[in-house]
């Protein structure tokens, strides 16, 4: 079983968006409800305070991140601190957020949406791309899960109060083409929930479990493989990186936790049988 190590002991209220920089071989997350966006380089981490709750972010290059916020996709330049509003993201909308997103193989950025107050229904899935933001998946509750197949041709999200992971063909532009199937079905088993996830160079998928201290890895099939054990119940995303990414990230809630004294930190364990993917760049 790998060791699981605190990469940073600050305590986020909803740590997420967990991402390797491929360039800067930095690893970033954010705390949604704290407005802050982190970064770590391995040996000390820097952090930026935002003015809205801030969730995902592609990046784009090595300076800059695409990143979603609870009103707009905007561009941020790391060394400047600086925003640049890109187009908005239900900004019309005060009562929902933006949540879970991810970069695809073809460039484009997926970014789920969700009420504050978690309303059934109220948040969705989209994808920005050379320009547009286009609507994939009303009537969410929680978006989560948004990874990628490494050959590009296979989109996964969840809607996780449901407890199930999808999965959706994609184009060779990367918009979905037929319908969504269930590729995990977490009902009726211990699993809490599912959250955040990412896929791995040989299309594992790695699935945070919101309230079951774990994150768990299925097969190709929707087979589950295992499960790391996490210090913290509310793990929330998971990331490959570090070196030759083999290290897997994970970020963490303290919201409603009072009584878990890890809650909110961040934690990596380096597999040694696994590899990640380079998490894609954004094309704008």
């Amino acid at each position: 079983m790998a060791e699981v190590k605190v990469l940073s002991d600050t305590k986020c209220i909803l740590g997420e968006g967990a991402l390797w920089h491929p360039e800067r071989e930095t690893f970033f997350w954010f705390d949604i409800l704290g407005h802050k966006l982190f970064e770590h380089d391995g040996t000390g981490q820097r952090e930026w305070s935002f003015d809205r709750a801030v969730s995902a972010a592609g990046w784009v290059d090595r300076n800059r991140l695409l990143v979603a916020s609870e009103r707009d996709l905007f561009l941020f330049d790391i060394e400047a601190g600086t925003e640049e509003h890109v187009i908005g993201l239900e900004d019309d909308n005060p009562d929902n957020r933006s949540n879970d997103g991810r970069a695809d193989p073809q460039g484009g950025f997926w970014i789920g949406t969700m009420a504050y107050a978690q309303t059934t229904g109220a948040g969705a899935i989209y994808r920005y791309y050379r320009g547009e933001l286009r609507l994939l998946y009303p009537d969410i509750t929680v978006s989560n899960a948004i990874c990628f197949a490494p050959d590009g041709r296979t989109a996964y999200f969840a809607d996780t109060p449901t407890r199930t992971v999808r999965r959706v063909a994609l184009d060779a532009d990367g918009w979905p083409a037929g319908e969504s199937e269930v590729f995990i079905d977490m009902t009726g088993t211990p699993v809490v929930k599912p959250d955040g996830a990412v896929i791995d160079t040989e299309g594992r998928l790695w699935t945070a479990q919101w309230g079951s201290s774990q994150v768990s890895c299925y097969g190709t099939d929707g087979t589950f493989l295992r499960a790391l054990p996490m210090p913290a119940i509310q793990v929330s995303c998971p990331s490959f990186g570090g070196p030759e990414r083999r290290r897997l990230f994970v970020t963490s809630a303290s919201t409603g936790q009072p009584d878990d004294a890890q809650a909110g930190q961040t934690f990596y364990a380096d597999l040694k049988d696994v590899q990640g993917q380079a998490e894609h760049r954004v094309i704008l």
